[in-house]
């Protein structure tokens, strides 16, 4: 069995893309309390028209690292969960023709494909999900593989032993790399509760609003998130901060790097998230500097929210190196640290 580059680890499901009419009542900061998040309103009990329907198979948050690191050259597999059934079969066959190792996609019968609904207004959009309760198991062949990297992210809330069994994992192949970008419920469960997974991390993903939820904290500044996140055990943090850019910090020094121009009003940000961390990933894996991932990272961001759906504007490295070498001279990173 060859040796795997990279290995994602995460749910996968298939997305509907549902683009409801602009005269859709956007209620801006409805709830002070809410700490300005906006609302997307409809009236209960009506019959509401949408624009179009796009589905979108084999994506999430791992399967779509797993696409984006194959794209830029590196052997990858996808360890996940579907169901027995027809949109199962569908995200198979999406992963195998972007060229994804899919020998750890374990089908379970009589369980459904976990699908979901994204209602888009605009490039923004509000995600139904559901995810269901697969018997999530680590491969009892993938030491074999001698995986260089591991990318965890997303699965649902039933998932807790499957974290420590990865964990477990990581500590008996200390070969093995890990990149964690925690999900929803790895957020909302708190770090105490995933300790193991935090200290076998060697880089750790978040934006900057999920580093102050998991760190239970109102601190503004970036270093200082940094900072604290490295404590809690990873090797290396890296946050985001919408247009404000991206900042990586490693113990040693901190770097910030501006997002890269877009070059026209996004269609659709689903997926801007895992296409820079998978692409940061992906530069690591292939023996680049902090700085020079960071330049990386944000070109995959950028195409990505170019296209409906997190999986299209995923780049050959080709290509984002041609971007790179057409960046705008402010393009570069700024050591803060």
């Amino acid at each position: 069995m060859s040796q795997l580059d990279f290995v994602a680890i995460g749910d996968m499901v298939t997305d509907d893309f549902i683009e409801v009419r602009r005269d859709i009542r956007i209620d801006t900061d409805p709830d002070p309390e809410d700490k300005g998040y906006d609302e997307l309103c409809f009236r209960f009990g009506d019959k509401t028209p949408y624009e179009e329907s796009v589905v979108v198979p084999a994506v999430g948050n791992s399967p779509n690292a797993a696409v984006s690191a194959t794209r830029l050259g590196l052997n990858t597999a996808l360890i996940t969960d579907t169901g027995d059934d027809s949109r199962g079969d569908e995200q198979i066959e999406a992963l195998k023709k972007n060229h994804v190792d899919s020998r750890w996609v374990d089908q379970h019968k009589d369980m459904p494909s976990n699908y979901h609904y994204v209602l888009r207004h605009g490039a923004e959009r509000t995600i139904l999900i559901k995810h269901a309760q697969y018997p999530y198991e680590v491969p009892s062949d993938l030491a074999t593989a001698k995986p260089k990297w591991i990318y965890f992210s997303s699965i649902g809330e039933h998932g807790a032993q499957y974290q420590h069994d990865i964990a477990t994992f990581l500590k008996d192949n200390p070969e093995t790399k890990l990149a964690f970008q925690p999900g929803s419920f790895q957020i909302s469960v708190g770090h105490e509760a995933l300790k193991d997974i935090y200290a076998e991390t060697d880089i750790f993903f978040c934006n900057k609003e999920e580093a102050q939820r998991i760190l239970e904290t109102d601190e503004d500044d970036i270093v200082n998130l940094m900072k604290a996140v490295r404590e809690l055990g990873p090797r290396m943090a890296v946050i985001t901060d919408g247009p404000q850019g991206a900042y990586a910090y490693d113990g040693n020094e901190a770097w910030k790097m501006p997002m890269y121009p877009d070059p026209a009003p996004p269609v659709d940000r689903t997926g801007a998230g895992d296409a820079f961390s998978s692409t940061f990933t992906s530069a690591i894996a292939l023996g680049m500097s902090i700085p020079e991932a960071l330049q990386w990272g944000p070109i995959n961001s950028m195409s990505v929210v170019q296209y409906i759906g997190a999986q299209e504007g995923l780049l050959t490295r080709e290509k984002l190196e041609e971007y790179l070498a057409n960046a705008p001279e402010e393009y570069k990173p700024e050591k803060v640290v």
